[in-house]
């Protein structure tokens, strides 16, 4: 019935009706009423929310199973005999979905599903059934394929928002149709092509964010009609080519993103006409010439990049004029006279990076009151002049950098007073005077580097105090002195370096106490006295130097235990008798020099010894052994030609040892069973407050809390399997036969640094499901213990596997290459498949756990971080020494592609059975370049294990190819977690190698230039 029809009054309708009441009467009218109306507007209004509604749904069918129920309020249509007016009252209209916005006609206006983690391509949805929409909103999920050509058809589109997907292909030219679009973000996707030429057509656009592809090619001269876009981001593509001089018109712009692209030519002045510019970045291309003067006129400017380019000439004087500049960053380029001196006049630089150029003339005066400063790094220059008071007010500054410079005067002791200072390094200069004692009230320094300076008297004791620093390097000066027994209280240290100084005594033996030492350097000092024997208790060392020194006596047998140890220097001391036997133990010992002694006797039996050359054995009194440029030793079983001396001795020898051993353990039995019956349980009490007990485990949280103080007896030292900065780990073997892995964090003063830690692995771990990344069972925030309780996996670290000779013989190339495969899935699961993505900041082989299959599970996540849409990702620098990213030095930005360097140092390690860092220094060298033509990959293999042979050679030789790819100076540069663990678990079969193993040059595998910052 339409409405033409109801030309009879209701009255006169509703007579066959016989109400009881007036008011249910009118009801009854009204809604009959209601209902006629409705069904009159069923063709009409009703129709295209209902297409819209099917296309939606058509759309949400496309999605991958696993993600359609992430869209639960999008449900079916009602049935096709329901009337319209059923339908809209529906809770199944489009316009109620979420996500979906409608205007008073009830036409679909807006789409918004962002960081929802939709998998699924857009050829399926059909916007042509949405001619109103003006915003469509896709950001953040895991959308895949081609971008649309059907999207023309949205022509009254402003907003359109697709970034941080997985689009491929090129961005078609129909999207410069949609006229009425003000802002296209397409960032964080693999788009390559170029950008389209018609880019210009699209005269109403205000931002443009194209950045974190793969494009190439040049800058469209159209750009040059986007008169009204205020930010344009096309930074870390490739694109080339010159910047097109037309980007001056765009007169309204206030960011301006170029960085990390292969742009060539001059910076064009022009762009000192954009005087609303507020940031300013051209850093990492192949720009050259001069900084235009022009670029004075910036007032506004607040951040200016132009590092790691080819740009020379000195800095126009106009730059003074940039007094609204919060960065200044012109670092690696052929920059030569003064740093702008008005630089900080207003107090609020915060990052000036202007090392490796070629900069004269004093700091900047301006500097000194700097306020704001947090990094400054002007190293390898030319600059002069007294530091002296020099940076003693800058209380936010966190990294310095002055190294290799031409710099005088004293060290101010107003350095302590920069209390957030994380790295201060100053080598290579002419600083004077003493190292002051205030400087252990800088508590969080780490990097401390004052080498090859003139330093004079005594190494402060306070230094013991600077819990967290992880380098002191002093050497080169003309410190005197012993070393402070307080050093042995940096726990964390990696490397000490000493050497080339006046200090004497003894070495002190609480060094020993620095387990994380793995570079110690004393030499070219006067110690004397013999080597203490607690130096081969730091197991963790592979480079030790005590080479020119006064060192008398025997060599201690404790050294033997240095399994680890790759490069040994006793050379130039008065050392004597023969080499202890244990020393054949030191099986990754590769260099050795034992000249200049009074040693005699056999040489150990390993490879080192053997193939060392005579001037790094002689002289010495009488060294004998297996080695071409010594003589063999004599028989050591018999010295009489029958021999039966000899045999009798050695049988009395062995029985009295045996002996004394046996006795030895029936001692040590009975002392046991009585402490054992002695110890008294320390009971923890059990009404502390404020603790929360096993949040995730699902039964009694307090009874495994205590199951696991019990087994563990209080954390008995007997149970430690594992040390670290911030905490330890246990074994917890429970009653109930299950055995966990129990990481009870440390209790400081203040409780802040193990705290972050503690809650960055329980937000994170808490979060993510993933068969190589560790499990988290639950976790305990008690008065006494903070702790998390993972799993137990049986294989241990990947370091300890790696540095152990038989354990590294089983791990075979299959192993290794499934390590491999394992460690990159859990890394493009954290980046890829997490909403937001999660970065771990500190991947390396000893924070890789392997199960009794050899199966890699990633673990501590303490530095972990959430990469969240539209935040900042700048932050403080975590990580492993040796296995961070190199762009660190110059930025704090963390983000994915930090993960994946570190992740190809893990896979070289994995693949030479040793760290790669001496070896990628080697790489680096432009002076290596014809070299690695000579180097064959079969070389660089573990040489503990036969070479790889059959199918898994292919897997090695693109293992390596990778591992070199992720190695790349320019982040941009290295391939994503996610491309690098599809082309590792790609089934298809590779095509078979075109030469042998012992054929494959690294010259063939990567190109050098992309290992040299």
């Amino acid at each position: 019935m339409s409405v033409l029809q109801l030309k009879q009054p209701l009255s006169n309708m509703l007579i066959p009706f016989n109400f009881s009441s007036s008011s249910t009467h009118t009801i009854f009218i009204i809604l009959i009423s209601f209902f006629l109306v409705a069904s009159a507007l069923d063709s009409s209004s009703a129709t295209p929310g209902k297409q819209q509604a099917e296309a939606l749904l058509t759309w949400k069918n496309s999605l991958d199973k696993s993600t359609q129920m992430l869209l639960p309020s999008w449900t079916s249509l009602a049935p096709r005999n329901f009337t319209s007016s059923s339908y809209f009252f529906s809770s199944n209209a489009p316009c109620k979905w979420v996500g979906i916005t409608c205007d008073e006609a009830r036409t679909v206006t807006h789409i918004n599903i962002t960081n929802t983690g939709l998998r699924v391509t857009l050829q399926h949805l059909s916007f042509s059934s949405f001619p109103n929409l003006t915003r469509l909103e896709l950001s953040n999920n895991f959308l895949y394929g081609t971008i649309p050509s059907h999207l023309r058809n949205l022509s009254k589109l402003t907003h359109l928002d697709m970034r941080l997907n997985n689009f491929s292909g090129n961005i078609p030219s129909e999207v410069c149709l949609l006229t009425s679009l003000q802002h296209l973000y397409l960032d964080g996707n693999q788009i390559n092509g170029s950008i389209p030429r018609g880019i210009g057509m699209l005269s109403s656009l205000t931002e443009l964010n194209l950045q974190k592809n793969n494009l190439i090619g040049p800058i469209p001269t159209s750009i040059g009609n986007l008169t009204k876009l205020i930010v344009l981001e096309l930074d870390d593509n490739h694109l080339s080519g010159s910047i097109t001089l037309e980007v001056g018109n765009l007169t309204e712009l206030t960011i301006l993103d170029l960085a990390v692209n292969q742009f060539s030519g001059n910076i064009p002045p022009v762009l000192g006409n954009l005087n609303n510019h507020t940031r300013l970045m051209l850093c990492a291309n192949h720009l050259s010439g001069h900084i235009p003067p022009e670029l004075g006129k910036l007032a506004s400017l607040s951040g200016l990049c132009l590092f790691m380019n080819k740009l020379s000439g000195s800095i126009p004087r106009e730059m003074n004029n940039l007094t609204s500049l919060l960065g200044f960053l012109v670092a690696e380029n052929n920059l030569s006279g003064y740093l702008p001196q008005t630089i900080c006049a207003n107090g609020l630089l915060e990052h000036l990076a202007a090392s490796g150029n070629n900069f004269v003339g004093p700091i900047p005066k301006s500097l000194g009151n700097c306020t704001n400063l947090i990094r400054f790094q002007v190293q390898r220059n030319q600059l002069k002049g007294d530091i002296s008071e020099y940076f003693g007010r800058c209380p936010r500054l966190v990294y310095i950098d002055l190294s290799h410079n031409k710099l005088y005067g004293k060290l101010s002791i107003n350095w302590g007073k920069s209390k957030n200072l994380t790295s201060l390094k100053i080598s290579d200069n002419r600083i004077s005077g003493t190292i002051p004692d205030d400087l252990y009230k800088a508590s969080r320094l780490g990097y401390l580097d004052l080498s090859r300076n003139q330093f004079v008297g005594k190494i402060p004791k306070e230094l013991g105090a600077l819990k967290l620093l992880f380098t002191l390097k002093l050497n080169e000066n003309k410190l005197s002195g012993s070393i402070p027994k307080e050093i042995g209280r940096l726990s964390e240290l990696t490397q000490l370096n000493l050497a080339a100084n006046n200090l004497s005594g003894s070495i002190p033996k609480q060094l020993a106490q620095c387990s994380k030492l793995s570079d110690l350097n004393l030499s070219m000092n006067r110690f004397w006295e013999s080597i203490t024997p607690q130096i081969g208790s730091i197991r963790s060392l592979m480079y030790l130097d005590l080479s020119q020194n006064l060192l008398t006596g025997e060599l201690p047998r404790e050294l033997g235990q240095l399994h680890y140890l790759e490069v040994l220097n006793l050379s130039h001391n008065y050392l004597s008798a023969s080499i202890p036997s244990t020393f054949s133990e030191m099986l990754s010992l590769t260099w050795v020099d034992i000249s200049y002694n009074r040693l005699e006797g056999p040489l150990p039996e390993n490879k080192a010894f053997s193939k060392v050359p005579m001037r790094a054995l002689e002289p010495n009194r009488g060294l004998c052994g297996n080695n071409t440029a010594l003589k063999g030793c004599p028989s050591l079983t018999s010295k009489r030609p029958d021999g039966t001396i000899s045999l009798r001795v050695v049988i009395l020898v062995t029985v009295i040892l045996f002996g004394a051993l046996f006795l030895f353990y029936i001692i040590a039995a009975i002392y046991c069973a009585c402490f054992q019956n002695m110890r008294k349980p320390d009971h923890e009490p059990r009404d502390a407050e404020n603790e929360t007990l096993f949040e995730i485990w699902s039964y009694d949280g307090k009874m495994a809390h205590h199951s696991i103080v019990e087994v563990t007896e209080n954390f008995n030292p007997q149970y430690c399997i594992g040390e670290g900065g911030s905490a330890n780990v246990y074994k917890a073997e429970l009653p109930t036969s299950q055995v966990f892995a129990v990481k009870k964090f440390h209790q400081s003063e203040d409780g802040k640094v193990a705290n972050r830690a503690f809650t960055s692995e329980i937000t994170v771990l808490t979060e993510v499901r993933h068969r190589n990344i560790v499990k988290l069972y639950g976790f305990c925030s008690h008065a006494r213990y903070s702790y998390l309780v993972y799993e137990y996996l049986e294989g241990g670290s990947l370091g300890k596997i790696i540095s152990s000779e038989v354990k590294a013989m089983q791990f075979d190339w299959i192993k290794r290459v499934n390590v491999v495969r394992g460690v990159a899935k859990a890394l493009s699961y954290l980046h890829h498949d997490c909403s937001p993505p999660i970065i771990h900041r500190d991947v390396s082989s000893n924070n890789i756990l392997l199960d009794l299959e050899y199966e890699a599970h990633i673990s501590d996540f303490g530095t972990a971080r959430i990469l969240k849409p539209n935040s900042s990702n700048w932050t403080s620098y975590a990580g492993t020494f040796g296995y961070s990213a190199p762009e660190l030095a110059y930025t704090m930005e963390s983000n994915e592609k930090c993960d994946v360097y570190s992740f190809g140092m893990v896979t070289l390690e994995v693949m030479m059975g040793r760290h790669p860092g001496s070896f990628i220094s080697l790489l680096s060298s432009s002076s290596t370049t014809t070299t690695t033509q000579k180097i064959t990959l079969k070389e660089v293999l573990d040489q503990r294990l036969a070479p790889p042979g059959g199918r898994v050679t292919e897997e090695v030789v693109t293992i390596a190819k990778l591992a070199f790819a992720c190695l790349n100076a320019r982040p941009q540069s290295r391939p994503s977690m996610q491309q690098i663990s599809h082309k590792l678990s790609t089934r298809s079969p590779r095509a078979p190698l075109s030469e042998p193993l012992d054929a494959i040059t690294l010259g063939k595998l990567f190109d050098i230039t992309t290992l040299t910052p």
